[in-house]
């Protein structure tokens, strides 16, 4: 199995050192974005309503000075140019420039030693960006088919969507991650399946930028003369200037093609009343939302938790930061985690992140334990960032509950792999079963891996579960561990040393449907299971762009039935009938340390076994008579050379696999009505490992 080595840091010092600047990269060029039917509808509604009635919000305070130290350098192509001498100016103009008289402007704003007045800007204040305000500080260059905009500090945009952002000049937040000029490009995306996303303007870190020249001759480079005149006006000390271009890669492109999912960066309908419309943003496929829409709300314990987590991972820790985050479901254990790692990358190059949660995975289609390393911000929901991890295990089902030995056994070997004496920050995620063996699997964790902080994350002001403190885990039961035995003579023998502390974090979650999973589309936690998985099998296609091409029209791989072994993980099967339960399902491509061998025929494996996954793939059809297997995988075929064992599990394909993809014609393989579930044998056989009741714990 491949694996991705890291340099490791030869002191702490350089472990934690501003690493945002390696970040740099020319910005991501993107093609037009075709408004859908029902956006397009909308919009010509509401601009039928606009005209009725004009609605104009009037910004009155300025917005106080900020600062930034980097430059952006001037494209090689720009005729325009101004030098600066003993605080006068010398201008070289092009006889044929439109914006001679706007460059005067700019001389006479040098003369006054950059002091601002009234007639110079306009007066804005902080707050949500809508309505009027966001014609005011957002041009569109229909040419390139992107647009500028001007943000203050502490103003925010909050929208449905996805985009590539640049920040061109000062510095945004989003999600936790700062972005600032000189940097590259970031896609950021915000489906109607998860809270949208919020830009928000910071304080820059240089206290003596020339604002008005610089950003000039920012805005020079992306907007024509009219637009660029307007836009200048909204430019003061606190001013940030972010570049909106439309995106489309292979992952939206493949969405979009299934009718179900062609409206999933479109607000869903609870927010179309607050939708705005007619902005210079909206044909870039970004939808602004007003104030009605909260966006991702950060109580004061989420804050003081991240700062905790942050300070001490800077600080001088003997060895490196483990943080274990739990709590029940939909309290927003995946939004919390994603927060902690993009606000760790504003300081550190990277972050290792261990997967314990199968049902709702992060980086993988779910029914996967992994390890991975993060060295880029999450802006966007799990199915926007899915890649492979540095070690994965496929579990094949999205509990844990019928086998909780293995999927302890999976973690402890996905721990063991990680190199020891790496000082990068881990964060671990858990399952959102707080009650019975799911709460002993959280205190068999926190003793198996070297934890320095748990963030508990609970909502209602109560605690859905016990409190996991180092107190209390002195005491408690787990699945495989068990609490220290307490003597008289053990308080006087020298062998005896205390349970390890750790800093216990409660975090309490204040969200809109805290605590209760979503009814809307694409909210449900299926739904977020079959985008990631979708997402996964959108690598297939081609990053040309160009129309989606169908699963079915892509040439498989052809693996002998004789070189690989086949098993099933989730239930029992009898051999004469496996491959008939494996064909045109998704299963995982692992590798055993054993050699498979083979005495003609397929190889089937009787156990389900701990070993390393490189990927996964779909088993699209069995060649009994050749004895091959026909195997569809964005792997990269060097790994598949390393695979002897395909493991079937009870993560399923998407149903739009095999009724929605185009170009079918005729009757649909794999889809059938004519079945009854009341015949014998129907159903899966569902089979009992050894899961114990809480009282028989320890009787053995």
């Amino acid at each position: 199995m491949k694996v991705n080595k890291h340099t490791q840091a030869k002191s702490k010092s350089q472990k934690w050192k501003d690493v945002r600047g390696k970040r740099c990269r020319p910005p991501i060029s993107s093609s037009d974005i075709n408004s859908s039917p029902v956006m397009a509808k909308m919009i010509k509604e509401h601009q039928v309503s606009v005209k009725k009635k004009p609605s104009v919000k009037r910004l009155k305070n300025k917005a106080k000075p900020v600062s930034d130290s980097k430059i952006i350098p001037s494209q090689s192509g720009s005729k325009n140019s101004y030098t600066q001498a003993n605080g006068s100016s010398a201008f070289n103009l092009d006889k044929e420039s439109d914006d001679s008289e706007e460059w005067k402007e700019y001389s006479q704003l040098i003369h006054r030693n950059g002091v601002e007045t009234s007639d110079d800007v306009e007066v804005v204040q902080p707050g949500r960006l809508e309505g009027e305000a966001l014609h005011q500080c957002a041009q569109r260059d229909d040419r390139q088919n992107r647009a500028v905009l001007i943000m203050q500090k502490d103003q925010t945009l909050c929208f449905r969507g996805k985009c590539f952002l640049t920040c061109l000049y000062g510095r945004v937040e989003v999600m936790g991650f700062t972005v600032e000029e000189g940097q590259q490009s970031y896609p950021l995306f915000s489906p109607a399946s998860h809270c949208p996303l919020t830009i928000r303007a910071l304080q820059s870190s240089d206290d003596n930028r020339n604002n008005r020249i610089r950003a000039s001759h920012i805005l020079q480079q992306y907007l024509t003369g009219a637009s660029r005149k307007k836009l200048l006006k909204s430019v003061t000390s606190s001013s940030t200037i972010i570049l909106l271009e439309p995106m489309e890669t292979p992952l939206t492109r493949f969405l979009s093609s299934f009718p179900d999912l062609s409206e999933l960066f479109s607000p869903p309908v609870s927010e179309l009343m607050s939708a705005v419309l007619d902005t210079p943003l909206n044909g870039l496929g970004m939808i602004p939302l007003t104030s009605t829409v909260e966006g991702l709300k950060m109580p004061k314990s989420y804050q003081d938790a991240l700062n905790t987590v942050v300070n001490a991972c800077r600080g001088d820790m003997d060895g490196c930061a483990v943080i274990l985050v739990c709590g029940t479901k939909n309290v927003g254990k995946s939004t919390f985690i994603r927060l902690l790692i993009n606000t760790l990358l504003n300081h550190t190059a990277s972050v290792d992140y261990l997967e314990g949660d199968l049902g709702q995975t992060e980086f993988t289609p779910a029914g996967c334990l992994s390890l991975a390393t993060i060295t880029e911000p999450l802006l966007g929901p799990p199915f926007t960032h899915q890649h492979t991890p540095e070690h994965m295990i496929y579990y094949g089902q999205s509990s844990c509950e019928s086998d909780l030995d293995r999927y302890l056994e999976s973690l402890k070997s996905l721990w063991h792999r990680r190199c020891q004496s790496r000082e990068t920050p881990v964060v671990i995620n858990t399952m959102g079963w707080v009650k019975g063996f799911g709460f002993q699997l959280l205190v068999d964790m926190i003793r198996f891996f070297p934890v320095s902080h748990v963030v508990q994350l609970s909502h209602g002001g109560v605690s859905q579960c016990a409190a996991l403190t180092p107190e209390f885990l002195r005491t408690a039961q787990g699945c495989q561990t068990h609490p220290p035995a307490q003597t008289a003579l053990d308080e006087f023998t020298e062998s005896h040393s205390p349970p390890r502390s750790y800093s216990h974090l409660a975090v309490q979650s204040e969200f809109q449907g805290v605590g209760r999973q979503g009814t809307a589309k694409h909210q449900r936690t299926n739904e977020h299971r079959e985008l990631s998985l979708l997402a996964y099998l959108s690598q297939l296609q081609s990053s040309d762009p160009g129309p989606v091409r169908p699963l079915h029209s892509l040439t498989p791989y052809q693996v002998p039935n004789t070189a690989v072994a086949l098993g099933v993980i989730h239930c029992e099967v009898v051999p004469t009938h496996m491959l008939y339960a494996a064909n045109a399902s998704l299963v995982g491509l692992c590798c055993l340390s054993e050699k498979v061998a083979s005495r003609g025929g397929p190889v089937l494996l009787s156990q389900a076994p701990i070993c390393p996954c490189v990927g996964l793939g779909v088993l699209r059809g069995i060649d009994v008579a050749r004895g091959q297997y026909f195997v569809l995988t964005p792997v990269d075929p060097s790994v598949l050379r390393k695979v002897n064992c395909l493991l079937l599990g009870a993560i399923s394909l998407p149903s739009c696999i095999l009724t929605s993809q185009p170009g079918v014609e005729g009757e649909r393989p794999y889809v059938t009505t004519d079945y009854s579930f009341d015949l014998t044998g129907a159903g899966k056989l569902r089979v009992f490992k050894g899961l114990m009741r809480p009282s028989q714990v320890g009787m053995q």
